[in-house]
């Protein structure tokens, strides 16, 4: 039987939707060294797809490999992040000022003049 040092399965979406994305993260242990054959896969799964990200540590150039691709992974998620992020916000501005000029349009015009 396996022992990992980390699994964690989270879903990605609130369980009332009813979907069943989520991220599935495991390191099996190498026992203190000793294992350089374990499992270790990052799944990414939205609705009907998943991706299966393998980590191989079986010798130094795989580790190597290994690391370089975490860390790259790491940095393309944070800046698709901050992108992400930034165009949520200019949407969300962009639809207030838009529901601002529509209540401004069905407002009556004032007798006033100034």
């Amino acid at each position: 039987m396996s022992t990992f040092t980390y699994r964690r399965r989270l879903f990605l979406a609130p369980v009332s939707t009813g979907f069943t994305s989520h991220v599935l993260a495991e390191v099996e242990s190498s026992c203190n060294g000793e294992y350089d054959g374990g499992h270790y896969m990052l799944t990414l799964a939205d609705c009907h797809r998943s991706v299966q990200f393998e980590f191989f540590l079986g010798n130094a150039m795989f580790r190597r490999e290994s690391l370089a691709k975490i860390d790259l992974l790491l940095k393309v998620l944070n800046g698709f992040r901050e992108a992400l992020i930034k165009e949520a916000r200019l949407i969300a501005d962009f639809e207030k000022v838009s529901r601002q000029r529509r209540v401004e349009k069905g407002k009556p015009v004032s007798s006033k003049q100034t």
